[in-house]
Formats: structure tokens, sequence, C-alpha cells
């Protein structure tokens, strides 16, 4: 018998407190390796705050973290710096450099933390604006020329730029038309089959849910109300539920 594989990201009874405001009373979830897995839950139930913690730009109170094998509360700074460069983060309105072109965004990283000559991280930073679908003179383009959707694709183009294991995206679909929102789903979906990616997204967009996401949790009441996939929810009652994707429609 096949011994049961380790979650990729497992959160254990997160507490997470802004003053007296408690946002998350023991939250537990994992992810499995080469999913594609949706942070849901209504405004304020701290989706983005979740995905914060596990990319180390906030701590919980209470709770653990493991990620990739590795506890992130025992972590040296060389390590957190190590197991950073595994994972890449496509942030919701992009983050750009507004004064660097598109090939310069992407390369960012490849020239902070690599020693691969210039010409070879211009060449990958070519290879990575293709993967993500926008065509060669986009490289040598500024974001304040871009469209809502082209500036996301650059995002994602750099958030893949190291090779990461673990991909991160915080409302990859918001702010696009619906034809740019789903062209960008199916994206999402190529580059986890072509690259062997785990996903991690928050996200509050019904078809992204229901035709990207393998599995998902939904956050209710500072808790989880569920995890697990369409087909899992399309089995249990529950005001809450009912309520949530009436207004994710």
């Amino acid at each position: 018998m096949l011994a049961k594989q380790q979650p990729i990201v497992q959160m254990t009874n997160i507490i997470t407190e802004f003053g007296s405001n408690r946002i998350h009373d023991g939250v537990s979830f994992g992810i499995n390796r080469g999913e594609i897995f949706g942070l849901l839950g209504g405004s304020g139930a701290g989706k983005s705050t979740l995905l914060r913690q596990m990319i180390m730009l906030q701590e919980p109170q209470q709770g653990s973290i493991s990620l990739l094998g590795k506890q992130l509360n025992h972590l040296s700074k060389k390590e957190q710096q190590g197991i950073r460069l595994q994972w890449g983060v496509l942030f919701q309105f992009g983050a750009l450099y507004s004064s660097l072109s598109v090939l310069e965004n992407v390369s960012v990283g490849l020239k902070e933390y690599t020693d691969i000559p210039p010409p070879l991280i211009e060449e990958i930073a070519h290879t990575k604006i293709k993967m993500v679908g926008l065509p060669a003179h986009a490289a040598y383009l500024y974001p304040s020329e871009l469209s809502g959707g082209m500036k996301k694709r650059v995002g994602l183009a750099r958030a893949l730029a190291m090779d990461p294991k673990l991909l991160f995206l915080d409302e990859p679909t918001s702010g696009l038309d619906p034809n740019s929102a789903r062209a960008f789903d199916h994206l999402i979906v190529e580059l986890k089959h072509m690259l062997g990616l785990t996903i991690v997204m928050v996200t509050h967009d019904l078809d992204t849910i229901e035709y990207v996401l393998d599995r998902f949790i939904i956050l209710h009441q500072k808790k989880v109300l569920i995890e697990g996939g369409m087909a899992d929810v399309k089995r249990i009652s529950h005001p809450a539920l009912s309520e949530f994707f009436k207004r994710a429609k």
C-alpha cells in the first residue's frame, strides 16, 4: 500500500488577529502537490491574509505553516531566502515597476538572485513572455502602455522567471473582462500541466472556481466551512454555501 503523500502546503490551527479583531480561529487545511487550490470566502474572511502568511509577508498569532517540507517559523534568514526562491507570486494588481520595461520587469529576480550571464537572462525573460501568451514586441513596452490583461500576464511571466515549484495568485482575473478572464483561466491550467506547478489562488470568480480549481476551502465565520471540490459542495446543504455562490455569480 502506497504511503499518503504529504501536502506541499499545510496550515494547522491558524489564529490571526488584527488588534482585537480575530480573522482566523483555528484554520487548518492542506494543499497537495500538482493541484490548483483556491482560497475562497466572503469579503473580510481573510483569504489574502492566508496567502500572505504562506509567502512569509505576515505571521499568524498562533498555528504552524509547513511549506515544501519546511516549518516556516523555524527557518533561519538564509533558509527563508532559499525557500522564497522556490515560489512565484502574482499580486492582484501586477505590482510592476513602472519605470522598467516588460523585459526588465521579468528579469528582476534573475538579475538579483542568480549569476546567470545577462544575455541568457534576456533569453529566459523572452521565453517567459512568450509562455504567457504575449507578443514578442511587448517585451519593450512599459506598464503604462499595457492593458489590464497584459499587465497580469507580465506579472505572471515575472512570477515564473525563476522556475518555481509553487505559484501564488491573488485575484488573478479581477478587473478583466469576461473573455480576458477566461483566457487567463485557460493559461493557468495550461501552465500547471506544462510546468508541473502547484498553484494556490485567491479568487471569487465563479467560472474560475468551477472550471479551474481542483480543490478549495471556503472560509466562513473565521473557520474552514468546507475543504474539497465542486462535487463536495453539491452534496452539502448549508445556507452560507448558497449565499457564497449566489454572490460569486
